[in-house]
C-alpha cells in the first residue's frame, strides 16, 4: 500500500512507516479510553516471528559474495560486536559512577543492556539497504554482519543475564571462563544444527518425487525444528537456522520441481514480510501504551556512545582489513558501514525479555525504543540522500549474459591454477576444492540424478522467449526517444520530413518490410510451436508458473487471430 504514493515510499523506508502506523493506531486507541497495554511477548518474539525473517535472510543470501567476504562478516559480527558492546557499556557504568543518571544499576545489568543495544538488526537492514539499491559489496558486508552478529548478541545478553541472576558478589573468576568458553561452544554448536538440519531437508527432498506436495513441508519443518532444538539445547537459534538456509538451498531447488521452488521462494518472502509488519506496528503499539520511565541523560549518552563506538570500530576494523585485503574498503564504503548501524527488531525482542527484577527494566526499554526510533527514522531517512550525494556505486540489476557467466568461470578455474602453482592457498583454490568435494559426494548424496528419457528443450524456449520479449522491450523504448528526437529534426529540416513521406509514398519499399517481417514472424511461430509440440511436459505439482501461464496464454490469441 505504502508504494502506491511514490512521494512518501520514496523517502521513507518502510519500516519507518510501519512504526508510523502502529504509533498511529496507539494514539487512536489511547485518546479513544482504550487501557490495554499493547506489548510484544518475548516468547512469542523469539518461537514465532523471528524464525521466518532469519530463514528468509539465510535462505537467499548470496553465498558466494558471503564467503568471498568472510574475513570482514565474521570480524564485524563477533570482534566489532564485542567492542560496542564492551564499550557501550563501560561508558555508561563510568557515567553512572559519577551520579548523572536518576537511576542506578549494576555493572552485570548494565552489561546486559549494552548486550541487547549493540544488535545491528538484519530486518532493518534489509529494509533500508535493499530500497536503495547499494552495491553488493557493501550490502552483503552489512547484512552479513547484521545476520551473524544476531547470533553472538543473543549469545552476549544470555551470558551477562545469567551473571545477573548469580549476583556480582557471587561471581567467581571461572564463572568469567566459562562465560568466555560459552560464547564459542554455543555459536558453534549452533552452526553444526543448522547443518546437521540441511543435509537432513537436502536428504530427504530427494526421495518426494512421487509424493512432491510433501517437499515444502519439509524445506519450512525442518529448519524450524533447528531452531526449537537449538533453543532447548541452549545453543545460538538465530544461527542454527541461518547456516541451514544458506546451506540447504541449492540441493533442495534440485530436489523439486520449478513451480514447487517458485511457491517456496514467495511463502518464505510473504512469511518474512507478515513477521516484519507484526513486529514494527507492535513497536509503534508499545510505545504509546507502555509505561515508560525517560532519563534524559541516559537516553542521549546511549545514542551517542552507539553513534561513537560504532564508527571507531569500523574505521578500525577496516583499517586492519585493508592490510590483507585486495578489495578494500573505501573511505565512502567506511562511512556507508558506520551509517549503516541501524537498530531494530532483535534489540527489542531482547530488552522485552529483561528480568523483572531488574529494577531498570522500564529506563532501559524506553532507551531502547528511543534508538530504534533515531536509527530507523533518522539514519534509514537519510541514508538514501546521503549514498546518491556521495555517488556510491549501486547494484547492478542487469543479468549476467551466457559469455559473461562462462568467462567467470573460466576466470575462477585459471585463478586456482595460478594459486596453484604459486604454492598458496586462497579463496579460489578453497572454492574450487569445495566444488571438487560437493560434484563428487555431497551431490550425488543429496541431490536426486533422474535421467530424462527426452530431452526437455522447454525451459530453453521459455528462456529464449523472456530473453527475445525483454529485447522486444527495450527495443519499442529506444525506438520511441529515437522517433521523438527524429521529429523533432523533422520539424526543423523539411528537407528530411520531405524525404520521409517519399520512401513511405514508394509502395515497394513497405511491400519489402511487410513481407520481410512477417516471414520472420511466422517462422518464430512455427519454430515454437514445433518445440512445443516434441516437448513432453511434466505435471506440476503446484501451478504457479506464471510464465509458462502467460506464454500460453498469448500463444493461444496469437493462434485464434492468426
Amino acid at each position: 500500500m505504502f508504494h502506491v504514493f511514490k512521494p512518501i515510499s520514496n523517502v521513507l523506508p518502510d519500516s519507518s512507516l510501519l512504526i508510523a502506523v502502529g504509533l498511529i493506531i496507539g494514539l487512536l486507541l489511547k485518546e479513544s479510553g482504550a487501557h490495554i497495554i499493547y506489548s510484544l511477548d518475548s516468547h512469542v518474539f523469539f518461537l514465532y516471528l523471528l524464525p521466518p525473517i532469519i530463514f528468509d535472510a539465510g535462505y537467499f543470501m548470496p553465498n558466494r559474495a558471503l564467503f568471498e567476504n568472510i574475513d570482514s562478516v565474521l570480524l564485524f559480527a563477533v570482534v566489532g560486536t564485542i567492542w560496542n558492546c564492551m564499550a557501550i557499556g563501560g561508558s555508561l557504568l563510568l557515567l553512572s559512577s559519577y551520579g548523572i543518571f536518576s537511576m542506578e544499576f549494576s555493572t552485570t545489568e548494565i552489561f546486559v543492556f549494552s548486550a541487547l543495544i549493540s544488535a545491528v538488526d538484519p530486518v532493518a537492514v534489509i529494509a533500508v539497504f535493499e530500497e536503495i539499491n547499494v552495491n553488493e559489496f557493501i550490502f552483503v558486508n552489512v547484512f552479513g554482519e547484521a545476520l551473524f552478529n544476531d547470533g553472538v548478541t543473543v549469545v552476549l545478553y544470555q551470558m551477562f543475564k545469567s551473571f545477573t541472576l548469580i549476583g556480582a558478589e557471587n561471581l567467581k573468576p571461572i564463572d568469567y571462563g566459562a562465560g568466555v568458553l560459552s560464547f564459542f561452544i554455543v555459536a558453534c554448536g549452533g552452526a553444526l544444527i543448522g547443518l546437521i538440519a540441511a543435509f537432513i531437508v537436502s536428504f530427504v527432498t530427494k526421495f518426494t518425487n512421487k509424493v512432491r506436495i510433501l517437499a515444502p513441508v519439509f524445506i519450512f519443518v525442518i529448519p524450524y525444528m533447528a531452531y526449537l532444538s537449538a533453543e532447548i539445547t541452549s545453543l545460538s537459534s538465530i544461527i542454527a537456522i541461518a547456516v541451514c538456509g544458506m546451506a540447504m538451498k541449492q540441493y533442495v531447488k534440485g530436489n523439486i520441481t520449478t513451480a514447487a521452488a517458485n511457491s517456496v521462494k514467495y511463502f518464505i518472502k510473504m512469511l518474512a514480510q507478515s513477521s516484519e509488519t507484526v513486529i514494527f506496528m507492535f513497536l509503534g503499539l508499545s510505545t504509546m501504551s507502555s509505561n515508560h520511565y525517560w532519563d534524559t541523560a541516559f537516553v542521549c549518552a546511549t545514542v551517542a556512545f552507539c553513534l561513537i563506538y560504532r564508527t571507531i570500530g569500523v574505521l578500525v576494523q577496516c583499517f586492519i582489513l585493508n592490510k590483507f585485503r585486495y578489495k578494500k574498503f573505501t573511505k565512502i564504503d567506511q562511512l556507508i558501514l558506520s551509517y549503516g548501524g541501524l537498530r531494530g527488531a532483535i534489540a527489542f525482542g531482547l530488552a522485552m525479555s529483561i528480568p523483572e527484577t531488574i529494577l531498570a527494566r522500564q529506563m532501559f526499554i524506553t532507551t531502547t525504543i528511543v534508538v530504534i526510533f533515531f536509527t530507523v527514522f533518522l539514519q534509514g531517512i537519510t541514508i538514501r540522500p546521503l549514498v546518491n550525494y556521495l555517488n556510491v556505486e549501486t547494484k547492478d540489476h542487469r543479468q549476467a549474459t551466457m559469455t559473461e557467466s562462462v568467462y567467470n568461470k573460466y576466470l575462477d578455474y585459471m585463478m586456482s591454477g595460478v594459486e596453484d602453482i604459486a604454492g598458496q592457498q586462497g579463496h579460489y583454490s578453497l572454492r574450487d576444492n569445495f566444488e571438487r568435494f560437493n560434484a563428487k559426494i555431497l551431490r550425488p548424496i543429496l541431490m536426486r540424478n533422474e535421467k530424462k528419457k527426452n530431452f526437455d528443450a522447454s525451459t530453453i524456449v521459455r528462456a529464449y522467449q523472456k530473453i527475445t520479449l525483454e529485447d522486444a522491450m527495450n527495443l519499442t523504448k529506444l525506438q520511441k526517444r529515437r522517433y521523438a528526437s527524429i521529429k523533432q529534426k523533422m520539424t526543423a529540416h523539411p528537407s528530411l520530413q520531405q524525404q520521409h513521406f517519399q520512401f513511405l509514398a514508394a509502395g515497394e519499399n513497405v511491400d519489402s518490410l511487410y513481407a520481410l517481417f512477417s516471414e520472420l514472424l511466422d517462422r518464430k511461430l512455427k519454430e515454437m510451436n514445433t518445440n512445443r509440440a516434441t516437448v513432453e511436459t511434466e505435471g506440476e505439482d503446484i501451478q504457479d508458473d506464471y510464465m509458462r501461464q502467460m506464454t500460453s496464454a498469448s500463444n493461444s490469441v496469437s493462434s485464434v487471430l492468426l
